[in-house]
């Protein structure tokens, strides 16, 4: 049996993200079911690093995930030839600085989404890995959720025939802090500091539209500041500066038009926190984070318009449950898999630091549509 071992310097994990499904649902997961099969005789066994600024917080993830190789000094790190790979979970303003110098060293780079604050950061970033011949990812989970999964194959199996629109809900009601605590960190909520919803989510649609449904070719996108002011982790009240809910819409190069509401500031009643109806010519689609329901255009009722009278129709009955047709493991360890993968077997890795300079784009022009009050193309990057 041949273990290919993996060094990974992981940054900025102490966060949620990072701690939850980068390091524990993904690596630590991925250690204890004894590495990534490349046959039968060949294993990666990932061997993590964690690197942050805070040493309690990363002696107290020590010992919850069982890692106990941890440092505070990126620098140090960097110059180990025994890490071949460097991930970056921090906030966005850090990552630049922290990926260059990890490009520089000769690593191979792993990114969460923005992998910058500008597209022309992240072009930066894309073009330094060329030049010093790194391979490079970036963080795009959603597109390996069942949900998901499942609505690409519906596709692939023509079941909605012509695709006429795609309609997206995302979001939740997040706590303003003054009487029920936050569930989010108070970064997300000021401009200066990289915060918005447009930054956060425009990037997940831009992945998830091109890889699904078409490439974007225009946006029209209003951004508002719903809740003028929250309180942060120390109690402390502040002013809000940045979008905590974006209303948007993107023409697509397939034609369909996609619509999509994220929000911080809305109260769920639907199947989950993220949902999308796909509807066709032949049928349609509304999809969950795992689950997806149907109806065909054989199934589908007709309904006449009488507000006089109580709907005798219950909408819910004519639609079917997808299956589960196969056993889907956590989104975020199936790219982690496939960029291991990538490094040690140089097997195909299409999610590069380009597709994500693409998001950020996306982002980009969705804030410059909510200014003008207009609609904005996407200029190809390529």
């Amino acid at each position: 049996m041949k273990i290919h071992k993996v060094g990974i310097i992981m940054n900025g994990v102490t966060g949620r993200m990072g701690t939850n499904q980068h390091l524990l649902r993904s690596i630590v997961a991925i250690r204890k079911q004894g590495g990534v099969a490349l046959n039968q005789n060949e294993y990666i066994m990932p061997e993590p690093l964690l690197v942050g600024r805070n040493l309690n917080k990363l002696k107290k993830l020590a010992e919850l995930s069982g890692i106990d190789n941890i440092t505070t000094d990126l620098d140090a790190a960097l110059k180990d030839a025994s890490y071949q790979i460097y991930f970056d979970a921090q906030t966005t303003g850090r990552r630049y600085p922290s990926v260059s110098k990890a490009i520089e060293a000769g690593k191979h780079v792993y990114c969460e989404k923005p992998v910058g604050v500008s597209t022309e950061e992240a072009l930066s970033l894309y073009k330094m890995c060329k030049e010093y011949g790194v391979k490079h990812g970036v963080v795009q989970d959603k597109l390996w959720l069942p949900g998901m999964l499942k609505l690409k194959r519906l596709i692939e199996n023509d079941f909605f025939g012509k695709i006429l629109s795609v309609r997206g809900e995302f979001g939740y009601w997040v706590f303003e802090g003054h009487t029920v605590p936050a569930q989010r960190p108070s970064w997300n909520y000021k401009k200066e500091e990289d915060g918005g919803i447009i930054v956060d989510m425009l990037c997940h649609w831009r992945y998830v539209l091109d890889n699904i449904f078409g490439k974007v070719k225009a946006v029209s996108c209003l951004g508002v500041t719903h809740i003028p002011e929250r309180v942060d982790e120390n109690g402390n009240p502040y002013r809000c500066t940045a979008d905590d809910a974006a209303y948007a819409t993107f023409e697509l190069e397939s034609g369909v038009i996609a619509h999509f509401n994220s929000s911080w500031t809305v109260r769920v009643r639907r199947d989950d926190l993220l949902t999308l109806q796909v509807d066709g010519t032949k049928g349609s689609a509304v999809a969950g984070l795992r689950h997806c329901y149907v109806q065909h255009y054989g199934n589908t009722p007709k309904p006449v318009w009488n507000p006089d009278i109580d709907q005798p129709i219950n909408f819910y009955d004519n639609w079917s449950k997808v299956p589960e047709q196969e056993v889907h493991e956590n989104a975020f360890k199936v790219q982690w898999e496939l960029f291991l993968k990538h490094v040690v077997a140089d097997t195909p890795f299409e999610w590069d630091l380009l597709e994500g300079a693409k998001g950020i784009q996306l982002a980009e022009k969705g804030l410059e549509s909510s200014e003008k009050r207009a609609w904005v193309k996407i200029p190809d990057l390529t």
